[in-house]
């Protein structure tokens, strides 16, 4: 199983990317890839926000739709229900270990990390480059469907 997470402008853009890589590699049985938020900004009077226009857009110009996305909380209940947490950045894994309390398991993770160069994925609330968040989140997505197929 694998369950992407982070803020609701990137997690989305992991979540679908990760999917559309999965399908076509054939291996989309194999795993479970959900996003949450982890931070409250994006729940109003418990209802989810939609995915960010911006980043929306970004996944429709490489063919992928987030129709119908809307944020999630992540919950201390999810750290035993998946095998694997994925952050985008520093912050996100800060969030990650608070909400759940630490990873007594190891399951939490940063996207980049899989990569060569490691990091943080281009935050593109700040940055405005849509652009180069897919990237960043595409090469590493990549590179964890290849560590998670070995």
């Amino acid at each position: 199983m694998f369950v992407c997470h982070g803020n609701i402008c990137r997690s989305p853009m992991a979540e679908f990317i990760f999917k559309d890589l999965a399908a076509k590699r054939g291996m989309s049985e194999k795993f479970f890839a959900a996003s949450s938020a982890t931070s409250s900004e994006e729940i109003w009077n418990g209802t989810g926000n939609p995915v960010y226009p911006p980043a929306k857009e970004e996944l429709r110009k490489h063919g992928l739709s987030c129709e119908g996305k809307r944020a999630v909380q992540l919950q201390k209940s999810d750290y035993g229900k998946y095998d694997l947490f994925i952050g985008m950045d520093s912050a996100n894994i800060g969030n990650m270990l608070r909400i759940f309390g630490g990873d007594p398991c190891g399951k939490v993770h940063k996207l980049m990390d899989y990569t060569a160069r490691g990091g943080d994925v281009a935050d593109p609330w700040y940055s405005r480059r849509f652009d180069v968040a897919y990237r960043d989140i595409a090469e590493g997505c990549a590179a964890l469907l290849q560590a998670l197929a070995k």
